[in-house]
Parts: C-alpha cells; structure tokens; sequence
C-alpha cells in the first residue's frame, strides 16, 4: 500500500528544545495512524506542521508524492488535508445544518459566488443532510449549534471535515472532554469510516487507540521510537518503559 503522506526528518524547536526531532512518518493511503506518547512528546507541534499552522526548521513532507512543506495551511486543507477539533470553525449561533452545508459549499467551490444561503440550495443542502446523516446527527439538523453538546459539536467537526473533501483527517484528541458514552459513539462512528479515509489520529485514550488503530506510531521527547501494530507496539519492551507502563 502506498504512502499517502510522507515525512522525513521533520525538526522544530523552541527556545532549544527540540519539539519535534527528526521525525520520520509514513501513513499508508486508507489506514488509521495513531501518534501516542506522553504530554511534552511533541504530538501537537507534528500535528501543526502537518496542517501547515506552522514551519518546520528543517525536514520535508510530501502528500500525494508532492512536497508541500513549505505549503501554506489554507493551500494543503484544498489539497485535501483537513485538520479536526483544535482548530475548529464551528458558528455557534448559526444551525447544525447552516455550519456544514457552509462546508459543502465551499469544497463546491463556489462559497462568494452566490448570495443565495448555502442552505436554501437544494444540492448543498441534501449533501449537508447526508453527511449529518453519517455522524449520527440526522435528528440535529435544525438545532441551534450552541444547544449540542461537547461530544456532538466534535461529530459536526467530523461531519464538516468530510464535506470538506478531505483524503487526509488530522484528528487531534477527539475523545478529549467526553463522557464514556460519548467516546464510545466517536469510536464507533470512527470504526465505521475506517478504511473509506485516511486518518493520522493524536489521542490518549489508550481504549480507543488499540481498538481503531491499524498502525500506532510513539513519540517520546520529539522522536519516533517506535511503529507497528497495536499488537507489536503493545509487546515493545522500549515502548512500554517509556509510555504504556510495565503493566
């Protein structure tokens, strides 16, 4: 299976310590990448130079076998990556429905073409429905996006990242701030989508990641120790010691 994204010796420091330090990284078209590691590892600064909100000092990254590493942000979300849930465009006073056939049409491409609502369109507003539909949020369409809660604004997140047209979902921590019946339905929404996108997931529920991950990758103080299945990654004496515990 190919590589969808490639990273290779991707560094950024602060002020000398080095968040992210020669990184190297390969999520395979179609899988779902788990990054794991303790707080400080380094997760959130990978996540940010993979979206573009940041720079890397030195390295490259190629998606579809192109470098975009020196790519602006709003360029790589219309190559197809689109980042989930730290960095979120969610309009609080505006529906469910309003928030995601927004997205539809902008991924339409043509968001400031017509003054006519995006809802009001009849294309745009089925395609908002449906994706709606996916996440388990049919019944929400008209609400008031400021009366859902945590865990359903974290699924409209979701919803607008497909109709985006990602082929690449950076999920940073979508489990954080929710109930266990909550975590459980964002687990199964992400069991069902598996394999129809590929997904680099950065989350600490250790459930949730042995249960989703194809691959889980580990970072410690800014480098990759260790990749492979859940199985091997559970058995890796390195691992377990600097992470996961001896248990």
């Amino acid at each position: 299976m190919a590589a969808l994204l490639e990273v290779r010796n991707l560094c950024k420091s602060f002020g000398g310590v080095a968040a992210t330090d020669g990184v190297d990284l390969d999520v395979l078209t179609g899988e779902l990448h788990a990054i794991i590691g303790p707080n400080g590892a380094g997760k959130t600064t990978l996540i940010t130079q993979l979206s573009g909100a940041q720079k890397p000092d030195s390295g490259r990254i190629r998606f579809k076998g192109h470098g975009i590493t020196r790519m602006p942000a709003y360029t790589r979300a219309k190559a197809g990556i689109t980042r989930s849930f730290q960095i979120t465009s969610l309009v609080l006073d505006m529906s469910v429905l309003d928030n995601v056939a927004l997205a539809v049409q902008a991924h339409d491409g043509h968001s400031f073409r017509f003054l006519k609502p995006a809802r009001k369109i009849a294309h745009i507003r089925d395609t908002a429905r449906d994706w709606l539909q996916q996440v388990g949020l049919g019944d929400r369409v008209d609400a008031p996006t400021s009366e859902l809660s945590h865990g359903e604004h974290r699924l409209m997140e979701i919803a607008i990242a497909l109709a985006s047209g990602a082929e690449l979902m950076l999920l940073d921590e979508p489990m954080a701030g929710l109930g266990p019946d909550e975590s459980a339905r964002m687990v199964t929404f992400l069991k069902g989508i598996k394999g129809t996108k590929t997904i680099l997931l950065i989350e600490h529920d250790m459930d949730a990641v042995f249960a989703l991950a194809d691959r889980i990758s580990v970072l410690v103080y800014g480098k990759i120790i260790a990749t492979g299945t859940p199985d091997e990654i559970r058995a890796n004496a390195d691992v377990r010691h600097a992470y996961l515990g001896e248990e």
